[in-house]
């Protein structure tokens, strides 16, 4: 292995994972606000609200993210109202494309989570909620989504480790992020071998930042699971 080829292009490879890094925070976050909204919307005991989020969700679950990426970017330029929209000024932008097609695929798989942690949340806590006279805004605030959030906590770690390395497909509408810019360097270097492996050891220490910043997060958010009682001061004499 050459290891100057992975020396000399290191700084190039770091900026690369700079935008895949500002890819993902960027639609996670946009992602997660618009999931909570589907997934109680998914939740609802209404049918008819029911219809919008799962189509949603089924749609962008149940198609590759590569087939979304290039739908927004190649599919929306063949249609001339978008090409003289206000939106054009942003659906042309690989990058915006990018971000649109990230969050919305996040949104679908987030909201889902976020359904299922609601559901989960135990009937004696929104009977509670009930019994202190919250009405439903007070009660959703409040109870259901920082339960939902604390269930799904860890579910939804995977999610933004998979968001990670599904954004290597950034790449093929010309974005350099790690992944590009390594596909980039060896086009002109033709060192495959070194720049995937320097690429790959970069993604495994974000993902590795990431799954440690998740279980710091669960700890703290759900730390009542970690309770422990100390016997010795409730006076209870150990035999």
């Amino acid at each position: 292995m050459n290891w100057d080829i992975i020396i000399k292009y290191y700084p190039k490879l770091l900026d690369g994972a700079l935008l895949t890094l500002e890819l993902v925070l960027i639609s996670g976050v946009i992602g997660v606000m618009l999931a909570v909204p589907i997934a109680l919307m998914r939740a609802s005991k209404t049918p008819w609200l029911r219809v919008f989020p799962f189509c949603f969700i089924y749609f962008f679950r149940g198609t590759p993210l590569l087939i979304q990426i290039f739908l927004i970017y190649y599919g929306a330029s063949q249609f001339e109202v978008v090409r003289e929209s206000a939106l054009w000024v942003i659906l042309k932008e690989p990058y915006w494309c990018a971000i649109i097609a990230f969050t919305l695929n996040t949104a679908a798989y987030s909201a889902e989570l976020f359904r299922g942690a609601i559901q989960a949340i135990p009937n004696g806590e929104l009977e509670a909620a009930d019994a202190f006279g919250m009405n439903w805004l007070l009660k959703t605030r409040r109870i259901v989504i920082p339960r939902a959030f604390g269930i799904a906590l860890p579910a939804y770690g995977n999610e933004v480790v998979l968001m990670l390395k599904s954004s290597a497909l950034a790449s093929t509408i010309t974005l350099l992020d790690l992944t590009g810019m390594a596909r980039t360097i060896q086009a002109r270097t033709y060192t495959p071998v070194e720049l995937f492996t320097a690429a790959g050891l970069i993604y495994l220490i974000m993902a590795a930042i990431v799954i440690g910043l998740f279980r710091y997060m669960e700890s703290r958010f759900n730390r009542y699971q970690y309770y422990k009682p100390n016997v010795d001061q409730m006076g209870v004499d150990k035999q």
